[in-house]
């Protein structure tokens, strides 16, 4: 396997990773305030939801700009990351849309992590038939 697709493969587990703490920060978290005082502070911090988009958008576009699929696949990819980076961002930044946060980064969350097991595993396919 060449170091490239092994790199790309290591990109994707790093980007599935930040979804899923991204979507555990979000859904997770506020379930846990009941129980543990500290959960309410980490939930509502605005700065850690704004953490993990400053480090999911390098490491998608990075992906996204170094991806080896077809170019059909390539564009389904780049479109389904793109769309999860873009509600990840309103999510984050976007004051007007504050009562939308949640709902917003959960959806992006889900969208970009999805896209990239979604590449991951073609990838797996495609390096499988190489031999």
């Amino acid at each position: 396997m060449n170091s490239a697709l092994t790199q790309g493969r290591g990109f994707d587990a790093a980007a599935i990773t930040l979804s899923g703490l991204c979507l555990i920060h979000c859904l997770a978290l506020p379930l846990l305030v009941g129980v543990l005082p500290l959960a309410g502070v980490l939930a509502e911090a605005e700065w850690l939801h704004r953490a993990f988009v400053v480090l999911a958008v390098p490491l998608s576009v990075y992906v996204m700009a170094r991806c080896q699929l077809s170019s059909g696949q390539r564009a389904v990819f780049i479109m389904l990351a793109s769309i999860g980076l873009g509600l990840l961002i309103a999510g984050a930044f976007v004051e007007a849309l504050h009562d939308y946060e949640t709902l917003l980064t959960v959806f992006g969350a889900a969208m970009l992590g999805g896209a990239h097991i979604w590449r991951w595993r073609t990838c797996q396919t495609c390096s499988a038939g190489r031999g």
